[in-house]
């Protein structure tokens, strides 16, 4: 057949969806949602294929805009109007971490000014939740942050410290879209624009991302896999003696007999009742007041409410208490160790020092013996083979980075408890640190604090950490008290601790004839 000379009229070809332009703003404007996304609780996000849709060849000869010119109209109407309002939201006076840090009386004063009725009868997340609703609707927008926890399906929260990352009405959700875009991992720090629920959905949902550990969502792609960084021995000393504060005594010891740095993985061997949590107040108080560029978070597992409180009234702000009750169930305890143990491996791969200050792995390993499926293999004291994995995952993330950030951890471990599965617990962990602190509790009968067996405890590659001449005075200290007996060898060196003001000055000026 011939082909006829007449031109034939072609349609003009669409662009596919994947294709298609989906951002409202250069760098961190939420994509299109999909299907599934939607199904979830996202709003999907205006596009500029929605706004200005494809248009065949005109019928007419009027003079119309073109399609491109309407399409570079629209995308900076829309930018603009995105940022207008999400520089608003950042400039507003509350947002959703300042509310949570309220007390019940400053929260029923904001919902009785709010207009809202029966607030006396609510709990405190969803009487956090209408206010949020209440302050939104006013506003427009609002600002939000918190530590993400992606679930099996995809899509993730953003869960609150103040919270110890429980599940409540005022998470934010963030859909898989936005987590598959910007290579989000669980543990990061997520601070952007939310919006309020819509009448189907349940939370407030991530609008806008705009930083990821306090940085530009572009800096992900420099930050390296925790797996890949290169571990070190400690080599940075964390000096734990401060000047002028009471109670220094205790620390003071531990620079002596256990001496840690940034990267340790230290274990504090501790029967009950002989002054760990004290001690490890004093720790992380010691730490961030010499070392303020530290972050330290302190996790509590399975632990009395009332140690909780304490904790958090007795520790600096800049202290991050966490942690979960013994009266609540064994999953809840392995949440917050997940999200613990993530968040400190996102901020090493940011090239942050971490300190994670966690009582107790005996308690956590249990948690996960109960929560991991029975391989059946059951090792003597009812110990399933692979519960241990996990707890040995946490444990070893701590080390020193080449070149970047550490992860310091320091456990307690329980013995002398009476429980066959917690000796178990022990000697699984007993090879694995390169720092033990041993509680002895002797010295607790004599009312003798703190209650460490000097003998006992130690630190491998200690040279490392101290100098020299300082290491050649311990070793003379240490073997002059390795003649005594626990108690009377504690005695006698805070004695002489308490009549020089710093370690340097005991060592100098120490008879040991």
């Amino acid at each position: 057949m011939a082909k006829s000379d007449a031109p034939k009229t072609r349609r003009k070809p669409t662009k596919s969806s994947s294709d298609e332009q989906t951002i409202l703003t250069p760098e961190n404007t939420e994509p299109t949602m999909d299907k599934a996304d939607s199904a979830a609780g996202e709003e999907p996000v205006a596009t500029p294929a929605a706004v200005a849709p494809q248009v065949d060849a005109p019928k007419a000869p009027a003079v119309k805009p073109s399609a491109a010119a309407v399409k570079v109209h629209t995308d900076e109407q829309l930018e603009a109007e995105t940022q207008e309002r999400y520089e608003q939201a950042k400039r507003a006076d509350l947002t959703i971490r300042d509310l949570e840090k309220l007390d019940n009386d400053a929260l029923f004063k904001m919902a009785e000014d709010e207009g809202l009725k029966d607030y006396q009868t609510l709990k405190r997340k969803d009487l956090l939740f209408k206010i949020l609703q209440k302050h939104i609707a006013k506003q427009g927008l609002m600002y939000g942050d918190g530590v993400l926890e992606i679930l099996p399906d995809g899509f993730g929260f953003l869960r609150s410290p103040d919270n110890s990352y429980l599940a409540g009405p005022d998470d934010i959700y963030v859909s898989p879209s936005q987590i598959r875009r910007f290579g989000l991992k669980p543990g990061h720090i997520v601070q952007g624009t939310i919006r309020p629920p819509k009448e189907s959905e349940r939370y407030f949902a991530l609008l806008r991302v705009d930083a990821v550990n306090g940085k530009t969502p572009d800096a992900l792609n420099d930050s390296k896999p925790f797996e890949d960084l290169t571990p070190l021995h400690p080599y940075q000393r964390f000096v734990l003696e401060t000047s002028g504060e009471a109670g220094n005594t205790e620390m003071r010891i531990m620079d002596l007999v256990t001496p840690i740095g940034r990267g340790q993985r230290g274990l504090i061997v501790a029967p009950p009742r002989t002054g760990k949590t004290i001690l490890m107040q004093k720790i992380a108080k010691a730490i961030i007041t010499n070392y303020p560029e530290c972050r330290v978070i302190v996790l509590l597992i399975a632990e009395r409410p009332e140690e909780m409180t304490d904790f958090r009234r007795n520790t600096p702000s800049d202290v991050e208490v966490v942690g979960s009750t013994f009266d609540e169930g064994t999953s809840r305890h392995v949440q917050v160790c997940d999200i613990v143990m993530e968040k400190a491996r996102r901020m090493v791969e940011f090239g942050d020092h971490v300190v994670v200050l966690m009582d107790s792995i005996t308690r956590m390993a249990r948690a996960y013996n109960a929560e991991m499926p029975h391989s059946g293999k059951i090792l003597s004291g009812g110990l399933d083979s692979n519960a241990m994995e996990r707890p040995r995952r946490f444990f070893g993330s701590a080390r020193a980075i080449d070149k970047g950030g550490s992860l310091t951890i320091l456990a307690t471990a329980l013995v002398d408890t009476g429980s066959k599965m917690d000796d178990i617990i022990f000697e699984e962990f007993k090879g694995t640190g390169n720092s033990e602190l041993h509680l002895d509790r002797r010295l607790v009968e004599k009312r003798v604090w703190p209650a460490i067996d000097i003998a006992a405890s130690g630190t491998r590659r200690e040279e490392l950490l101290m100098d020299p001449k300082e290491m050649q005075l311990v070793y003379r200290l240490r073997k002059v008290l390795a003649d005594m007996n626990p108690v009377e060898a504690m005695e006698v060196l805070k004695n002489r601790l308490t009549k020089t003001k710093t370690n340097a000055e005991f060592l100098l000026t120490m008879n040991l004839d």
